[in-house]
């Protein structure tokens, strides 16, 4: 899955992406560097950021969703927003989405993805014991996410990487998202532009645990990195 947005805040510039033309040509080369999914975002959620106006995030969604569906109509599209709202409009314009919801989720949007029928990223914010949890999301098509990077410290997200091998139980989808994040630079005292080799390692170890979908700004390394581990599976 690679990662794009539409935003002038996220925390990793280079994901940043200014214009539909930028977008477009970020989607072509993900695709060429071996993405099966492209995530869009329109609303920074990185630690101490102040999240866009509903309105602000659609003003930026809607038209770098319509130049993907322009361009490339049959791509795996992504939305990674935590409003109700935003993904009902999404669906309803552009046609079957994911839904990535770093929030944990709410009644409202579980309603939109349940009624739409549209796969939803349910992200646990390091709570792994998921079967008093799971009557909320009934009939919903779920993809879990740890939620590495929004459990609370860079010790938690350690923690929940070392015991996310019991999400394996529930025979669905495991998405992990590490890429560039502050728990891969901060131990090491690097920064976000230079822990691309680091945040590999996580992934590979992410892909030990059991994760099947890797959420990545950097495509063409994470790519060789899964086609290396495939290769010591096979």
């Amino acid at each position: 899955m690679a990662i794009g947005n539409v935003t002038p805040d996220s925390f990793y510039a280079a994901s940043r992406l200014g214009s539909t033309d930028a977008v477009v040509a970020w989607a072509q080369q993900a695709l060429a560097d071996g993405a099966d999914i492209l995530d869009i975002g329109a609303c920074s959620t990185r630690p101490g950021s102040t999240p866009a106006s509903e309105e602000e995030e659609w003003r930026r969604l809607e038209p770098a969703l319509a130049a993907l569906r322009s361009a490339l109509p049959e791509v795996r599209l992504s939305v990674d927003t935590f409003r109700p709202e935003i993904a009902r409009r999404a669906i309803e314009q552009f046609g079957s989405l994911i839904i990535n919801d770093i929030s944990g989720g709410c009644e409202a949007m579980y309603d939109v993805v349940r009624q739409a029928r549209v796969p939803y990223i349910w992200t646990l914010r390091g709570d792994l014991d998921l079967p008093a949890r799971m009557p909320e999301l009934r009939n919903i098509d779920l993809i879990l996410d740890p939620g590495f990077g929004f459990i609370g410290s860079t010790e938690a997200d350690y923690e929940c990487m070392r015991n996310m091998h019991r999400l394996r139980a529930y025979n669905l989808p495991i998405l992990v998202g590490v890429s560039r994040k502050s728990m891969v630079w901060r131990p090491l005292g690097l920064t976000p532009e230079t822990c691309l080799e680091a945040t590999q390692a996580l992934q590979l170890y992410a892909l030990e645990q059991g994760a099947t979908i890797l959420r990545t700004h950097d495509v063409k390394e994470t790519a060789q990195t899964i086609k290396l581990f495939n290769l010591l599976g096979s």
